[in-house]
């Protein structure tokens, strides 16, 4: 490894933060909304497949995948309420 790649590393190293911010900017929400969307698209769709599908091992398959990104749905949903209920109001404004 050059030290160019070296000091990269070092840079990228001190930048990971140790916990999510307090705040989501309007840039995360919007991200966040497309890969929720993204995700039950993708649910749906694999479902909507495993209907289809009489070959029963990729029937099962495209269920497991379908499974695997409503998980992910979820998961980015828990973690939005979870963000929403720890959210105090500023200057015990409500």
């Amino acid at each position: 490894m050059n030290t160019a790649q070296s000091n990269m590393n070092m840079q990228n190293q001190q930048n990971i933060m140790q916990q999510p911010p307090g705040i989501i900017s309007t840039k995360d929400s919007l991200y966040l909304t497309d890969m929720m969307s993204w995700n039950l698209l993708a649910a749906k769709k694999a479902h909507f497949f495993a209907q289809q599908c009489q070959d029963q091992e990729l029937k099962t398959e495209a269920e497991k995948c379908g499974q695997m990104h409503q998980r992910h749905y979820q998961q980015l949903l828990n973690h939005l309420g979870h963000h929403a209920n720890s959210q105090q109001p500023l200057n015990g404004m409500q």
